[in-house]
């Protein structure tokens, strides 16, 4: 490393930040449901926080109004932008569809 001209060392500290600051860390898409049984689809990278968020009244619009919510499903994913997409799927489906996903995935886990 000590051979590389200053330039060199420069650019690989610039690179290995980058690398470093550029990880995703693990997110996850959440399915609650609110207090008057609908069910409401989200992504965080700290369910339990935005849970308690949604609670305390101050998460999405739709859910202050029907408060309070329980979690019903979480699924991990390795970054955001994966969590994210798998939300926007999620929401194309029929609440019947949602709810079958949810039974089958969790029968899957035991």
């Amino acid at each position: 490393y000590y051979h590389l001209s200053f330039c060199m060392r420069k650019t690989v500290a610039i690179l290995q930040k980058y690398m470093i600051s550029t990880m995703e860390t693990k997110a996850y898409m959440y399915v609650l449901e609110c207090t008057d049984g609908t069910l409401y689809t989200g992504y965080s990278t700290d369910v339990q926080k935005r849970l308690d968020v949604h609670n305390a009244g101050k998460g999405a619009k739709y859910t202050r109004a029907r408060l309070p919510v329980k979690l019903l499903y979480q699924e991990e994913y390795p970054d955001k932008s994966s969590a994210m997409s798998a939300e926007a799927l999620f929401k194309q489906k029929t609440r019947q569809e949602k709810l079958a996903y949810i039974e089958t995935q969790k029968n899957a886990q035991h």
